[in-house]
């Protein structure tokens, strides 16, 4: 197959024309690695790997342009390149170089979660949903849980909101006390919260 032109578009970018009418786009280093210039005959084995190469530089770019947006979890990157049509393994190759060159910092972007989340007033249970939820490698957890302020300031401060917007009464403490465990407080911290803010005993909403 005949390389019949080879255009520069922009600084890291080339069109590459062939013969039959199809046409490629590569990054300046596939260029180099195939010695390629305007009037190249490509036998069938060059002609695939670089179609390869091409594939897999345009997943490169695009992996490269979604971290830059915003931060995700290599997890997220290979999902959403996936999603947009890239092959499995080239979407895990980008995500890991990306990975090797530090762009995706996973620690880091744990702790972002696990704080985001505490500071909206979530628990344990919940952030560990969500840092789950973001395809964020079990070894990240324990560090981002780790930094964490005590949740109990907090807590005492959502129930406090909701004993001063209206009295409550038995049934209200439960209700209370569900929706806490919704947001990921666990059963023995909501008890406790509830007790120090009303001033009765625990098992006063239990069933």
């Amino acid at each position: 197959m005949l390389l019949t032109k080879l255009e520069p578009l922009g600084e890291d970018r080339f069109s590459l024309a062939l013969e039959d009418g199809s046409s490629l786009r590569c990054g300046p280093q596939e260029v180099l690695d195939f010695g390629l210039h305007g009037g190249m005959e490509l036998d069938g084995e060059t002609l695939e790997k670089l179609r390869e190469a091409c594939a897999y530089w345009a997943v490169r770019r695009k992996a490269a342009a979604l971290i830059s947006a915003r931060a995700m979890s290599a997890g997220e990157l290979r999902r959403k390149l996936r999603e947009k049509g890239a092959d499995p393994l080239h979407a895990e190759k980008a995500a890991n170089w990306l990975l090797d060159l530090g762009a995706i910092d996973e620690a880091a972007y744990a702790a972002m979660v696990a704080r985001h989340y505490a500071a909206r007033g979530y628990g344990r249970k919940r952030i560990e949903q969500e840092l789950f939820r973001r395809e964020l490698p079990r070894e990240t957890w324990e560090a981002a849980l780790e930094e964490l302020p005590d949740g109990r300031d907090t807590l005492d401060a959502l129930v406090r909101r909701r004993l001063q917007s209206a009295p409550i009464d038995r049934q209200g403490l439960k209700k209370l006390a569900d929706s806490l465990l919704r947001r990921g407080y666990g059963w023995e911290e909501v008890r406790a919260a509830i007790a120090r803010s009303t001033a009765q005993e625990d098992n006063d909403f239990d069933d």
